[in-house]
């Protein structure tokens, strides 16, 4: 496992699911964190989760759709922390339906969360990445947003949204030593994917090279890899982590 140890590291959307895995490996690897979900309850019921790693837990309730708020998010951060080194931009809502059925305000709320929250949080952490010469940045896209997928418009063109700006934020910073890259899953095991029908669940698996849904951990260690100097020559990039749904 990379060594984390030292380094702070902020997660967005980490209450539960794939934020939560993000920050247990993280912890687990001596990292110090800056939590933040939506509602402060769940995001202080993940750092008390986490207590027993010994590491420092700054959480935050936060809607990352505003830009002030995200500002006195990393600012707090760095103040209770020291500094930032890491930023993984995880959280994210769907609201689905066919196109023509969507309406205005489905489409502007996830374009808001997922596309606008990961850039102003992005923003707002390059600039004291910026000043110290060093960080890096992980989003959390999709594989829809690479190839498309009925009744899910708004959350496609978001996490394809986010395939870009990481494009263009690796060649805005590299000069200053700053790596920024992208994780694309495919189906996580949640209980969302728990819910799913037996058929639907089926179909899913039979398009899946390895035959079986991601576990949150999977997703983790991606994350991780691309964070570490393990990944130190890697920018730019997208990381399919898809067990082959998509090629």
């Amino acid at each position: 496992m990379a060594d984390f140890k030292g380094k702070n590291v902020m997660i967005t959307g980490a209450s539960r699911g794939i934020g939560f895995a993000l920050a247990e490996a993280f912890a687990q690897a001596g990292a110090n964190l800056a939590l933040c979900a939506t509602r402060e309850e769940g995001v202080k019921q993940a750092a008390e989760k986490l207590s027993g790693y010994g590491v420092k837990i700054y959480t935050q309730a936060l809607n990352i759709a505003n830009a002030q708020a995200c500002e006195e998010f990393v600012q707090n951060t760095v103040k209770e922390l020291g500094s930032l080194d890491v930023l993984v931009n995880n959280a994210g809502i769907t609201k689905d339906n066919l196109t023509v059925r969507m309406s205005e305000q489905d489409w502007d709320d996830v374009i808001a969360v997922n596309l606008k929250g990961t850039f102003l949080l992005s923003k707002a952490a390059l600039k004291v990445m910026f000043k110290k010469r060093s960080g890096n940045i992980v989003n959390i896209s999709s594989v829809v947003g690479e190839m498309g997928n009925p009744g899910q418009a708004n959350y496609v063109a978001s996490k394809a949204g986010i395939i870009g700006l990481t494009k263009t934020l690796a060649k805005e910073f590299g000069g200053r030593n700053v790596r920024v890259n992208a994780v694309a899953p495919g189906f996580v095991q949640t209980a969302m994917t728990d819910a799913l029908p037996e058929d639907v669940k089926a179909k899913a698996l039979d398009a899946i090279a390895l035959k079986r849904f991601a576990s949150a951990q999977d997703i983790a260690k991606a994350v991780l890899f691309l964070a570490s100097e393990d990944a130190s020559y890697i920018t730019g990039h997208v990381l399919a982590v898809n067990g082959g749904l998509y090629m």
